[in-house]
């Protein structure tokens, strides 16, 4: 099924440009916005608009003539301006939602996140009805909440969308999630139970969560406004899969134990520390991450399972295997 012609935002990004890899193997006609220029993409004969998302009339003029749009673009982590957040996850969502209504764009798939509902509490296979929380400790989760309820919005005013919560997605070309562990390889402990499970996605597995999203909502409109947790569908302790991530790098396991409410504590403290001295790098620890590290948060992906027809093909095990053949070429 032809998705017509194709818009990724942030398509030289991590899950962008697996993502337009797979469209263009597809067969699609691809575009991508970024605010980079990336030779892969010049390679794979995509074409390359630059842009900024909080610029509303480039995102307008950008997606004139596009069917349908992934909307993978975000600023992610754990620290750093609220407003710079806001910029980029909500005004430019807003944008994006703006230009498909101008332009009668056939489609948006919005690349949401699970922390959108993270409450600071264990999450154990929770389905989509979870509420948002009253609060949140960072302005990633918070931002991206206000933009997934922006997108729910234009789902109401007609616009065909749906939304994909990935969890903590990773594999090869991985640029935040395995580089952050492996660089902290050193000085990381184990925070909170040991035995605490989370869902993660290989990176393969979310592209093509997108694609089917993308398919099933042209074949049954009535899809439109959705919410899907998509997963390996395979919950493990949060420490076995830090590790594996290190031992794909030739590193040692991680010793040491902190507890969730020293590690809470210490976030605290840096909180207040960076703040009041301006420091723009990530903190060693902040209260969110000491919250999602102290927790369980793995989710019910039967809505995925029967209304997109999603699994996921590349097991955990081939996705380290992979991840540890472009570790070594690294």
């Amino acid at each position: 099924m032809s998705l017509g012609n194709v818009l990724v935002t942030g398509g030289g990004g991590f899950l962008g440009k697996v993502l337009v890899k797979k469209l263009v193997d597809k067969g699609e006609n691809v575009f991508s916005f970024s605010r980079s220029r990336y030779v892969e993409l010049d390679n794979l004969g995509v074409s390359q608009i630059q842009g900024d998302l909080a610029d509303a009339d480039a995102v307008t003029a950008a997606l004139n003539d596009i069917d349908t749009v992934f909307h993978t673009a975000a600023k992610p982590g754990i620290w750093g301006a609220y407003d710079e957040y806001f910029r980029i996850n909500v005004t430019g969502t807003a944008n994006v939602i703006e230009a498909c209504m101008k332009n009668k764009v056939g489609k948006l798939i919005y690349t949401s996140s699970p922390s959108v509902v993270f409450d600071d509490r264990d999450m154990q296979g929770v389905n989509e009805s979870v509420p948002y929380p009253d609060r949140y400790l960072a302005p990633y989760p918070e931002t991206k909440a206000l933009a997934e309820k922006e997108v729910i919005k234009a789902a109401g005013q007609g616009l065909c969308v749906i939304i994909l919560r990935p969890h903590l997605i990773w594999g090869p070309e991985d640029n935040h999630l395995v580089p952050g562990i492996i660089s902290r390889a050193s000085r990381l402990k184990i925070i909170g139970p040991d035995t605490d499970l989370v869902d993660t996605i290989y990176v393969e597995n979310a592209a093509d969560a997108h694609i089917l999203a993308a398919e099933k909502l042209s074949q049954n409109p009535s899809l439109s406004g959705n919410i899907y947790f998509i997963s390996q569908d395979e919950p493990m302790s949060k420490w076995t899969m830090a590790n594996a991530f290190l031992a794909a790098a030739g590193l040692p396991p991680i010793k040491g134990h902190v507890s969730g409410r020293t590690a809470y504590a210490a976030g605290w403290l840096f909180e207040i520390i960076y703040k009041a001295f301006g420091i723009k790098k990530d903190p060693p620890m902040t209260r969110f991450a000491a919250k999602e590290l102290a927790t369980s948060h793995w989710f019910d992906i039967s809505r995925a399972k029967k209304d997109l027809g999603y699994t996921s093909k590349i097991s955990t095990e081939e996705g380290l295997k992979r991840l540890k053949e472009w570790l070594s070429r690294k």
